[in-house]
């Protein structure tokens, strides 16, 4: 989006246009929504940032929810934004440490900062980006408490305030068509910025799942979260926003609601044990966290492989932090034999999931020449060091 394009949508026009679509279907034809809105006398450039703006809205609902119908974004911004779930979980932490202004530095399109605002906590977004820092104007209008400032987070000014939230730039520059900054030296505000920030206030920083881990600071608190099943950030919470003797936590929220599980270090491995019955996927934030340890000894499970992490014993327990298969038949890891079996179960529809082989999945299944109406889980690994393939069933819990 480019300040034109904008200019379209922040008037009365533009705004009750955009109310007035409706949801916006992928299947719709565009062409003809198009010819509709110029025959009742909308400009081509109206047209066009309003049909952006409601298929970006129907794309936020996943994060926003019901306040997607009434927020704008930009595509970049949108992808970096915080869910809305998660973002009011980054909130409480403000609240529980009594903090009453907070500074959220680089701000995007104003996602955290709307949770901050929510809890009746004063928070001034802070983005250098002004066609971004517009948006956010526009996202947190409903909230006395909220100020947005067009301005650099490492120039702005935090006398006054006592807690501050940052979610560096992680894709280049721009509001569409950009792409993931891998390198975590060409954040922007850099992370020597971010944690110098940490050393003089509570703060809270958004990072990507699988940043280095050597990064983190000593003594900081790093939580690993997932949404129903997908890793979607590490935060690292310094001072007052960090709870004291945790060191690593694994927040998993899904359909279950919400679980933690969190130690003061890493956990250290269960040992390897023979393969029972059943099999467990730890969810991908234990993984990050380096807790498949304690996971192992809650469920009363081994590893099936040193360094492999997937956990196995002769019982299933539903736990929110992995997922359970019951092994159906255990083979080489041998692709002919493989094709012959599941043709002979009449497999046709096949989840494959592997850790420890150099197997690419889709191309694996694609060899394999799946047919019939049967359904399992192909699970690719290393049993006590050999290559092996586990079929099995997901098992679900009441």
């Amino acid at each position: 989006m480019d300040s034109s394009e904008l200019v379209e949508l922040l008037t009365g026009d533009g705004l009750r246009l955009l109310d007035s679509l409706p949801p916006w279907e992928s299947s719709a034809n565009v062409v003809s929504v198009v010819t509709e809105l110029r025959n009742a006398g909308h400009s081509p450039a109206r047209v066009a940032a309003v049909l952006t703006q409601s298929k970006l809205r129907a794309k936020a609902v996943g994060k926003f929810g019901l306040f997607a119908e009434r927020m704008l974004f930009t595509e970049a911004g949108l992808e970096q934004a915080t869910r809305l779930r998660v973002a009011a979980l980054h909130a409480g932490r403000f609240q529980a440490a009594g903090l009453t202004r907070i500074a959220d530095l680089g701000s995007g399109i104003g996602g955290d900062a709307l949770a901050i605002a929510a809890l009746d906590i004063a928070v001034t977004a802070v983005e250098r980006d002004e066609v971004t820092a517009a948006i956010a104007a526009y996202n947190l209008a409903p909230w006395s408490n909220a100020t947005v400032v067009n301005d650099d987070a490492t120039h702005f000014d935090l006398s006054g305030f006592d807690g501050v939230y940052l979610d560096p730039a992680r894709r280049t520059a721009g509001h569409q068509n950009t792409s993931r900054i891998t390198n975590p030296a060409d954040y922007s505000p850099s992370l020597d910025f971010a944690f110098g920030l940490g050393e003089r206030l509570p703060t809270g920083i958004k990072l990507g799942p699988g940043i280095d881990r050597e990064l983190i600071p000593d003594g900081t608190e790093a939580q690993w979260v997932s949404v129903d099943r997908e890793v979607v950030e590490l935060g690292l919470w310094f001072g007052a926003v960090a709870r004291p003797g945790i060191a690593r936590s694994a927040l998993v929220l899904g359909e279950h609601g919400s679980a933690e599980l969190s130690a003061g270090a890493d956990s250290a491995d269960v040992e390897t044990g023979e393969l029972g019955e059943f099999v467990y996927e730890p969810d991908g934030a234990v993984i990050r966290a380096r807790l498949i340890g304690d996971l192992g000894r809650r469920l009363g499970a081994t590893m099936l492989s040193d360094g492999i992490a997937y956990l196995s014993s002769d019982t299933a327990v539903s736990t929110p932090f992995a997922a359970c298969f019951r092994v159906t038949d255990v083979f080489a890891l041998d692709e002919r034999r493989l094709k012959r079996e599941l043709a002979a179960r009449q497999i046709g529809s096949l989840e494959i999931k592997k850790r420890g082989v150099d197997i690419d999945p889709a191309a694996f299944r694609k060899r394999l020449g799946l047919r019939g109406g049967g359904a399992a889980t192909l699970i690719l690994t290393r049993v006590a060091g050999r290559h092996t393939a586990l079929l099995c069933e997901r098992v679900l819990f009441p």
